[in-house]
């Protein structure tokens, strides 16, 4: 008797756990989230503004601590508030270019994840969207468009047990297979560092983390969401090929502008999509 109830309850803890588990996985599929309030971190003003204007989203003023460059933009979406943020320009180093790197990456979207859930409404998504480099053996072309499943850091290399996983800092993403099927556009992990080209060392690394894509944000923007229980997708567009063959700020530069407006067409694609309440009926 003690047998059979013994077995009857290591089945139920068995069901209890792939239940748990099951739900998990649910949880992370972008068709079960009910997104009420995005959020939409990006890097470059130039990519940022167009994409605000498009959606008639208006300037918050105050939004931000004055001492900071970030600018955000705020509207209604298919019903859905929408907050775009980007890191506006540098004044720290005199130079005016865009804030592009992890640190103000990082920074503004923390400030604007506070911002938010102190009054304003939480955020349910923060859907992070730029330009990136994309890797030829991956099947990445200049234009292409992907969806991240992962994001990882290739740049952070701390040799010793166990910084060495915190450096990579690998955290999977939303689950974006059933609109990228729908959308038409491809998936794969972006791999993050704060340098547009890359050294040997960085090739290994991107390798090791079965990159196709490569950016400077994705991985910070991620983790500061992940920090929040906010879940987190990148939508890329490809500038330049890293395994191309061809310096990376000339391809960069020369395709800039026509994969910002790849970028412009995307975007508000999937913000539909991510909006839409009838996306769940595709599971």
């Amino acid at each position: 008797m003690l047998t059979l109830c013994w077995y009857r309850l290591r089945l139920l803890l068995t069901l209890f756990t792939i239940a748990a588990l099951l739900w998990t996985s649910r949880a992370t599929n972008l068709e079960n989230l009910r997104v009420r309030h995005v959020l939409i971190p990006i890097v470059m003003e130039a990519e940022a503004k167009p994409f605000a204007d498009h959606l008639g989203l208006e300037p918050l003023e105050g939004f931000f601590p004055p001492q900071t460059p970030f600018l955000a933009f705020s509207g209604v979406h298919h019903q859905t508030k929408v907050t775009v943020v980007t890191m506006g320009k540098d004044h720290v180093y005199g130079t005016g270019v865009d804030n592009a790197g992890t640190v103000p990456s990082a920074l503004a979207t923390f400030l604007a994840l506070a911002k938010e859930h102190e009054g304003r409404g939480a955020i349910d998504l923060v859907l992070n969207a730029g330009t990136c480099g994309g890797f030829k053996r991956k099947g990445a072309g200049i234009g292409d468009v992907f969806l991240t499943t992962a994001v990882a850091n290739h740049d952070r290399r701390i040799p010793i047990p166990g910084f060495d996983t915190y450096g990579v800092g690998k955290l999977e993403t939303v689950d974006t297979t059933l609109m990228a099927e729908k959308l038409g556009y491809k998936t794969g992990i972006c791999t993050t560092g704060n340098s547009l080209d890359h050294t040997p060392r960085d090739e290994e690394m991107m390798l090791q983390n079965d990159a196709s894509v490569k950016d400077m944000e994705a991985a910070a923007i991620a983790y500061v969401a992940s920090m929040n229980d906010v879940p987190y997708v990148g939508v890329k567009v490809v500038t330049d090929l890293v395994d191309g063959g061809v310096p990376t700020q000339d391809e960069f530069m020369q395709n800039l502008a026509s994969a910002a407006e790849s970028l412009q067409k995307a975007l508000p694609r999937v913000l539909d999509y991510v909006c839409d309440e009838t996306k769940h009926d595709e599971l």
